[in-house]
């Protein structure tokens, strides 16, 4: 097996950018407590009105998670990077079913929305990463 100039296989996760593992971990756990809420909040009201504004902030919860599992799993040494990526990316693709599905009804899409809320979920991603480096630290080890 060809060795690495530090001693570790080259296919290891440190010596890469990222861990497409993590993200993986990452990206369902945001799709399976976050996204459909976020989904939910779109066909009750456009996230209109308290009952679309507390499912918005309990999908957000779900993007913090899943962000954080991204950062808690990662062993690339960028746990906050992750946790972002992991958060945005999701929350773009859903945004873009979500703008196709629209396009297709003839409904109006609001841009200032979509980007207010992208810049939210940036923000539930760096929540999410920082509570990933604390579980690092705190020596919680995830399952490989």
């Amino acid at each position: 097996m060809t060795e690495s100039l530090r001693g570790r296989p080259p296919a290891d996760p440190i010596d890469a950018k990222w861990d497409v593992d993590a993200l993986k971990s990452g990206v369902g756990v945001t799709v399976v407590f976050g996204a459909p809420f976020f989904v939910l909040a779109g066909i009750v009201g456009n996230g209109r009105g308290s009952l679309g504004l507390l499912l918005v902030l309990v999908g957000l919860i779900g993007f913090v998670l899943g962000a954080g599992v991204a950062a808690w799993r990662q062993r690339c040494r960028s746990p906050l990077t992750h946790g972002i990526v992991t958060s945005a990316g999701t929350y773009v693709v859903v945004q873009g079913v979500f703008v196709v599905v629209r396009l297709f009804r003839g409904d109006s899409i609001n841009l200032f929305t979509i980007v207010f809320t992208l810049t939210v979920t940036v923000f539930a991603g760096m929540i999410g990463g920082l509570l990933g480096i604390r579980l690092q630290k705190s020596g919680f080890e995830a399952r490989r």
